[in-house]
């Protein structure tokens, strides 16, 4: 499946550009997780490893990870770098959910 048909596989989308050996993105996995949880349907998250997926990380110009996108109907509505903890992923998803 290709990505754009993956971000607009489902109304809300969250995509978390990462590495295996990038310590901050192992520190947003579990709020990640929790978010999912707490979502359930609402959500759908989309793990991108950068190293393993390059041309699509340079594609999107990603320079620094963690860095998360936001698709609200296939349309990308937040790019944000840097490691969020749960209160900070609910209220960048709540604006859009």
């Amino acid at each position: 499946m290709k990505f754009q048909e993956i971000v607009s596989s489902h109304p809300l989308v969250l995509v978390d550009f990462y590495a295996d050996w990038c310590g901050p993105c192992k520190m947003m996995a579990p709020a990640l997780e929790e978010l999912k949880k707490e979502m359930g349907e609402k959500l759908k998250i989309v793990k991108i490893n950068t190293e393993k997926n390059q041309a699509l990380s340079a594609q999107f110009n990603i320079r620094s990870i963690p860095t998360i996108h936001l698709y609200k109907d296939g349309n990308r509505v937040v790019e944000q770098a840097g490691a969020l903890m749960l209160p900070q992923l609910r209220e960048l998803v709540g604006r859009f959910a």
